[in-house]
């Protein structure tokens, strides 16, 4: 019984993320979809980075402001994201001191 439940619940999950794959080819979306489409990931990103930034020190949460600011200027000048995560902590590690 158990397993039916198992396979059951897999196969609730993967039919409605197999579906898109398959129609998203066939149908032509207009050029403000696809536009609208291409920075759903960003503004996801975004949206779960940004409370993250802000709470890295409750008590001081202009640590993580700043952390965030100079992560955002880096990623303006195009650094690698290894440098632009490295500045970011290196910026909140020596506001901690």
């Amino acid at each position: 019984m158990i397993m039916f439940t198992i396979i059951g619940m897999a196969l609730v999950t993967i039919i409605p993320r197999l579906i898109p794959a398959f129609i998203v080819d066939k149908i032509i979306f207009p050029g403000w979809v696809n536009k609208w489409l291409n920075v759903i990931p960003y503004a996801a990103l975004g949206a779960l980075i940004f409370p993250g930034v802000l709470t890295v020190i409750p008590e001081e949460p202009w640590i993580g402001f700043f952390g965030g600011l100079i992560a955002v200027v880096l990623a303006l000048f195009r650094l690698n994201i290894i440098l632009v995560i490295l500045g970011a902590s290196t910026t909140v590690f020596l506001l901690t001191i």
